[in-house]
């Protein structure tokens, strides 16, 4: 009797278990929460992509003036 209590409160338990992990997983697969981790990516990447071309666009910068410092062609 008492190893049929103890197997059905493992079941129970773990049924349980699997519904609140599936509930969790539809919740974050909605179109809106989708969109949301999308939208805060893409801002993420845009942010990344505008810094690492200012980064480029100084290095250039200073770099060309290297050039000119060492070839003479500064004014």
């Amino acid at each position: 009797m008492i190893r049929r209590v103890f197997w059905f409160t493992v079941g129970a338990g773990a049924a349980v278990y699997v519904v609140v992990k599936v509930r969790g997983v539809l919740q974050q697969a909605t179109p809106q929460a989708l969109g949301n981790r999308v939208t805060g990516s893409a801002a993420e990447l845009t942010s990344s992509v505008r810094d690492f071309s200012e980064r480029v666009r100084a290095a250039m910068a200073e770099r060309e003036t290297e050039l000119r410092d060492a070839l003479g062609l500064n004014d």
